[in-house]
């Protein structure tokens, strides 16, 4: 590659917009992959184009900071297999049922994939926090897959309703650092907003907990609406997207917790070969 196509590539977010077998993304894929290989500790070998690509849209096609991504991602799956060594999402499947997770079906204006959980469908005697964010998890290795939302990133609505004692005691210093780990530089989506509804005093030291590990950016995008969300959660997402429950036209959230479980369960093989891929 020449020098010029190389500072071109270089961190250069319009080619996000490039379709897959552009020759200049083919070309971006190829540096990722030498660099990959200069180093003695990671090969290259059965990393797809289709995976490497995901790593240059999260940091806008800087080849260096894809690669570090890259091996935080491999990193992070070694180091935490209470998370990540068994995605089989049939394990979480009572969870699922009791509506936790969604995903809503249309994305926000700016195109980006919408969450939801409620933490009141998390039942701590059942299910523990490593269980938990193990959904969350398996989502972003679903979601990730596709082309848009590598371009456009998540946003993830959190409903605290029903937070209560035992589920902040779940919430430790070392889960606390893992999750704030994968949300900013182990996996390869762009987080681009965090909102949190009817959330509780009590929340706010657990949130506490988390806060110092994240970077200025992603401390900038959490937004708390507390308990009258409906007008400030409008201005973030138009009423059309949000299922009845949260004051919008969209369909309802027990609708979309079903369609999404079945989409997880219909995924459970591939979810299950990455799972062995570390």
């Amino acid at each position: 590659m020449s020098e010029d196509l190389e500072d071109f590539v270089k961190g250069n977010p319009e080619l996000n917009s490039l379709p897959e077998r552009s020759a200049v993304v083919i070309e971006a894929l190829g540096l990722l992959r030498n660099r990959v290989e200069e180093d003695g500790g990671h090969s290259s070998k059965g990393l797809s184009d289709e995976f490497l690509i995901r790593f240059l849209r999260a940091r806008d096609f800087c080849i260096e900071l894809a690669y570090k991504l890259l091996k935080n991602y491999q990193r992070w799956r070694k180091e935490c297999p209470e998370i990540t060594a068994d995605l089989k999402p049939s394990l979480l499947l009572n969870l699922y049922n009791a509506g936790y997770h969604s995903v809503l079906r249309s994305r926000d204006a700016y195109g980006s994939k919408v969450l939801i959980y409620r933490i009141d469908k998390w039942d701590t005697k059942q299910f523990t926090a490593y269980e938990v964010f193990r959904v969350s998890l398996i989502t972003s290795e679903l979601l990730v897959k596709d082309a848009e939302t590598q371009r456009n990133g998540i946003k993830a609505i959190f409903d605290l309703e029903g937070f209560g004692l035992a589920h902040a005691f779940q919430v430790s210093p070392t889960l606390a650092r893992r999750i704030a780990s994968v949300m900013t530089d182990s996996f390869p989506l762009k987080v681009r907003g965090i909102h949190f509804i009817n959330e509780p005093l009590f929340f706010y030291p657990v949130y506490a907990l988390i806060r110092p590990f994240l970077p200025d950016k992603i401390k900038e995008r959490i937004h708390m609406h507390g308990s009258y969300y409906i007008p400030t959660l409008h201005q973030h997402f138009s009423e059309n997207i949000l299922p009845p429950e949260y004051g919008g036209t969209g369909p309802p959230i027990m609708d979309l917790c079903k369609e999404w479980t079945d989409c997880i369960m219909d995924s459970e093989d591939y979810l299950l070969s990455i799972s062995e891929k570390v």
